[in-house]
């Protein structure tokens, strides 16, 4: 009889340890700083396996160096900023981050949306997560040389401008690395918009160098 109980006992006693460990692991979790991404299809990993984007990605390279950083991905495929500019403010208040990235504009350009309008959108989500106590990354975007020299050219420096202003840390273009090799058609989708799975590593490394000194 002292057997079966004492048994019983070491089971029970093993399941509350297991318990508290797990609950204390979740909470954890839950308390670690979060870093928020709103982003597109080119941070929601449009056409890939889930965990081959960059964000995945860039999860797991914090968990590698032991950098207690969590990592939401709040991108939405087709977004624009002014999608992410009405959907931040709830984000910033379920998530409470500690850093922000913000990678929207690009479809802002293939929809021919007013440059003026992704600015003060991008603006606007600057101010909120600066207000909300979040440090800052404005990721850039480039178009192709057929919409025009000097619309190509404002346009990537409107990405530069608001990071600026907002005191924000850069990257000027996610896809450096990428969309300038001579076989870029061999890294691409086949709509020619959307990356592999191979590019996103280097997408990573764009960001990394942006969000490293914040961490």
């Amino acid at each position: 009889m002292w057997g079966l109980r004492r048994r019983a006992w070491v089971a029970h006693f093993s399941l509350g340890v297991l318990a508290g460990w797990t609950s204390g692991i979740a909470a954890a979790a839950a308390e670690a700083p979060v870093i928020l991404v709103v982003g597109d299809s080119l941070s929601a990993e449009y056409g890939l396996k889930p965990g081959d984007g960059w964000v995945a990605l860039l999860q797991k390279r914090l968990a590698e160096q032991k950098k207690p950083q969590r990592v939401v991905n709040a991108s939405i495929s087709g977004d624009t900023t002014a999608g992410g500019r009405s959907r931040l403010p709830a984000a910033l208040r379920t998530h409470k981050p500690a850093i922000v990235v913000i990678e929207l504009g690009g479809n802002d350009a293939l929809r021919g949306l007013p440059l003026s309008s992704t600015r003060d959108n991008l603006t606007a989500m600057t101010k909120a997560a600066r207000e909300a106590g979040a440090k800052l990354i404005v990721v850039g975007m480039q178009v192709p040389p057929n919409y025009g020299a000097a619309y190509g050219k404002e346009f990537a420096g409107l990405f530069e401008q608001v990071a600026r202003e907002a005191h924000a840390g850069l990257v000027p273009f996610l896809l450096k690395g990428v969309a300038e090799r001579p076989d870029v058609a061999d890294w691409f989708q086949p709509d020619r918009i959307h990356p592999l799975a191979k590019a996103h590593p280097l997408m990573l490394d764009n960001v990394w160098q942006a969000l490293k000194p914040l961490l």
